[in-house]
């Protein structure tokens, strides 16, 4: 037991919901909320497809969405921020991360990572992300990554570099 169904409880769905192509309407565990438009982010960055990136399903896989993400993100701090990840004495670690995936994307697509900041604390970023095919006005998948920022050695978390920060607040 301890389910909701049965139990007169309520099943919540984030957002405005969509059911996924030739699933039942009745079936909650498929709902997904509705793809983002472009204008929901504030950074872009291109992402090709690679021969590689595509499972036996013919699509890219779930896991390399993951991969984009931490693309989309580390460029824009390398780039905006001055972010040196292979000698600087602060970093960023991954402590939590999330995808909805919306449309399917395969190579050869190009894709652009879309990039906006959710919450801006002292030493950790949520950043927003949205994966759309090139010329698409909504995003394929839609998803989070939330760094914490450390020192080098010790893996304390400090306060984020002004550089970062003042470019993530370009972000919001």
């Amino acid at each position: 037991m301890g389910g909701a169904e049965g139990s007169g409880a309520e099943v919540v769905t984030p957002g405005p919901a969509v059911l996924c192509v030739g699933w039942p309407a009745d079936d909650a565990a498929v709902a997904r909320p509705v793809p983002e438009a472009r204008a929901a982010y504030r950074h872009f960055h291109p992402l090709p497809t690679r021969w590689m990136d595509n499972d036996v399903y013919g699509h890219v896989n779930n896991v390399v969405y993951y991969a984009y993400f931490d693309t989309v993100v580390n460029a824009f701090l390398v780039a905006e921020g001055g972010l040196d990840p292979l000698q600087g004495e602060v970093i960023g670690l991954c402590v939590e991360s999330g995808c909805t995936y919306l449309a399917p994307l395969s190579f050869p697509d190009a894709l652009e990572g879309g990039l906006r900041v959710g919450t801006l604390g002292r030493s950790s970023v949520r950043y927003e992300l949205g994966i759309f095919r090139s010329g698409e006005a909504t995003a394929s998948a839609q998803g989070h990554f939330v760094h914490v920022f450390v020192e080098r050695h010790t893996r304390r978390p400090v306060e984020l570099p002004a550089g970062i920060r003042t470019a993530l607040e370009r972000l919001r």
